[in-house]
């Protein structure tokens, strides 16, 4: 393994003796789960466009979001810090669960805006800058893109998922939207094309600029919607071994498709070599209930909403000129992204906002025991509908804790000999335990990790 390792790094070294700063588009699909893609394992979702991009690209097999749910893992993205850190720990809202054994903290359901973010940085060092697609980090629109230092925000607000309102005649996936920062376009428009086509538009306009675009799909996130002749066409595939949902499989061809077209025009402008790429996903994909199955993480245990690595082990992939294309197994966090972003872009960025980071560019040579040895922190002070309770995690190298703060119960995990997180190593693995269990303690109270409370209200039968 290292040897392989050592070949790629050498690769990276190429970049650093240019100070030229590159188009940089970072792409984020919503709930798109580890084994969601062909490359990554699906025998039933069709992404051609995204496995033709593997293969120039580093490709991350042990890649995590930041949370088990959204807006904390984006809060990561546009910082480089720990959701616990910003306060900004669940979703916004959050699920109301006022029975439940403990009471959630009161924790920040916006992004400062005097976070210095990746829209801000880049803008700093003379890049147009644009959002397009889901923001959800913040209700007041005083929170949003434009509040970050994006020029541009076609599509960014409080809502976590397409506006769909019968009511008022919102049709999430498909025209009218009802989003204040897109307008509405064709009559059976639908989104994921509309934000393709916007960001192809935008790229052109700005070919001869320096542009940080920040492609974030509201793709693959419910309601499951998707156009009836790919739906139809997975009706009549035959069903993967995990793999079986025709909507959600459409709707991931729409993802890949649309990738495809700005990937595309990325070229036919000539800018592959002036530009860096990189994609994700901010949390594992959903399992949905019983009667409504939406995936299957499978092999990995669990999914959105759970903190077993189904719900935060997802894809990632890197493009840049000079980059070595391989795969690597090294755990990373989506707080790496805009350090190996402004690292990759060449970026002067002031010592103070670095120090400021938790994740380190993950593209650097000289670092590579770092990234073996380097330990992961996941802090969840909430409830979710997909069964998480409160409970915080560290990851360093094969070995996983996890704390259930509402029993009391510890978790430990070897990933490497039990990825489906079978076989609970507490009991004979007490040095192991004792180690991970001191960095978890030490590690909250660096980043001041708020904790849940016992509620009074408590009703044993219902959270």
């Amino acid at each position: 393994m290292k040897k392989v390792l050592f070949i790629l790094l050498l690769g990276l070294t190429q970049v650093g003796y240019s100070q030229k700063q590159y188009n940089v588009i970072q792409i984020i699909v919503d709930d798109l789960g580890w084994k969601d893609l062909s490359s990554y394992g699906s025998d039933y979702y069709e992404t051609p466009a995204l496995d033709k991009f593997a293969e120039k690209s580093i490709v991350y097999t042990n890649s995590y979001a930041s949370c088990n749910v959204c807006s904390p893992t984006r809060a990561s993205i546009v910082t480089g810090k720990y959701p616990a850190k910003l306060n900004l720990t669940d979703w916004i809202e959050g699920w109301k669960m006022p029975y439940a054994k403990y009471s959630i903290p009161e924790w920040t359901m916006y992004l400062e805006t005097s976070q210095p973010t990746v829209g801000k940085l880049f803008k700093e060092n003379g890049y147009k800058t644009a959002h397009f697609g889901k923001w959800h980090l913040g209700e007041n629109e005083g929170y949003w893109p434009e509040n970050h230092g994006f020029d541009k925000n076609h599509g960014g607000w409080s809502k976590g998922a397409p506006h769909k309102n019968k009511k008022k005649g919102y049709n999430g996936y498909f025209m009218p939207y009802g989003n204040p920062r897109l307008k509405d376009g064709p009559q059976d428009e639908y989104l994921t094309e509309r934000l393709a086509k916007d960001v192809c538009l935008y790229i052109e306009e700005n070919k001869n600029e320096k542009f940080f675009v920040n492609l974030w799909f509201y793709n693959v996130h419910t309601p499951l919607q998707a156009r009836a002749e790919k739906v139809d066409k997975y009706k009549n595939k035959e069903k993967g071994k995990y793999h079986s949902n025709p909507t959600y499989a459409a709707m991931i061809e729409h993802v890949d498709e649309a990738i495809g077209q700005v990937l595309n025009k990325v070229e036919a402008l000539g800018l592959m070599e002036n530009t860096i790429i990189l994609f994700s996903s901010d949390n594992g994909g959903l399992i949905g209930k019983p009667k409504r199955k939406v995936t299957n993480n499978s092999p990995l245990k669990g999914g959105k909403g759970t903190i077993y690595e189904g719900g935060i082990r997802v894809p990632t992939m890197i493009y840049a000129p000079n980059l070595t294309p391989n795969k690597v197994d090294y755990a990373v966090s989506s707080i790496d992204y805009l350090p190996t972003l402004a690292q990759l872009a060449h970026l002067k960025i002031e010592k103070d906002v670095q120090e400021q980071w938790d994740g380190i560019s993950i593209v650097e040579f000289n670092q590579t025991e770092h990234y073996y040895s380097r330990p992961l922190y996941w802090h969840y002070p909430h409830y979710h509908s997909q069964g998480a309770v409160p409970h915080t995690v560290v990851i360093q190298e094969d070995w996983k804790l996890i704390h259930n703060i509402e029993n009391g119960n510890y978790e430990l995990y070897n990933l490497r000999d039990d990825i489906g997180e079978q076989n609970n190593l507490v009991k004979s693995e007490k040095a192991k335990f004792s180690e991970l269990k001191k960095k978890m303690k030490v590690w909250k109270k660096e980043v001041g990790a708020q904790m849940p409370t016992k509620n009074p209200n408590y009703k044993p039968t219902s959270k």
